[in-house]
């Protein structure tokens, strides 16, 4: 297997299968309600705030791998829409699975030489550092939403 085949198998592991860590977002957002997803804990993000934060990268890295300039802004990055039911809870995380299994396409269909090139600017440095450094970012935030799952069921809001 090359190595954005690798990449990509990682990715697809992040959210949805078995990996070293033993969880993925999709299994760990599997049952949450929408109320349970826009519920503010303490300071803390909202679950549903962590799973458009993640996606708004996916996204960007998607349209940059399709010929797209790269425009994500980290102020931006957790304008999550307001979700007021569980339809539009669906909508997000159908979108979120969708996305990761495009940018996964995409990314297999990369040759590996492409991944020491500059991803848009060098500030941003190579290929290979945003999309591990993507992944790296979901399991981040996956892990997050874990946590805030296991304090609303301690506060019996699961």
């Amino acid at each position: 297997m090359n190595s954005t085949a690798l990449i990509a198998k990682h990715l697809r592991d992040a959210y949805f299968n078995k990996n070293w860590t033993g969880v993925n977002m999709k299994d760990s957002l599997s049952g949450v309600t929408w109320q349970q997803a826009t519920t503010k804990v303490n300071s803390l993000n909202t679950i549903a705030m962590l799973v458009f934060h993640s996606n708004y990268y996916i996204d960007a890295v998607i349209k940059v791998l399709h010929g797209e300039p790269l425009n994500a802004h980290d102020k931006y990055s957790y304008n999550c829409p307001t979700i007021e039911s569980a339809d539009e809870w669906e909508v997000m995380l159908a979108k979120t699975w969708d996305d990761a299994e495009n940018v996964a396409l995409l990314i297999e269909q990369l040759p590996d030489t492409k991944l020491a090139d500059t991803f848009v600017d060098e500030k941003y440095g190579t290929y290979y550092r945003n999309l591990q450094g993507t992944i790296e970012h979901t399991y981040y935030h996956m892990g997050q939403i874990v946590i805030i799952k296991k304090m609303l069921a301690e506060a019996g809001k699961i």
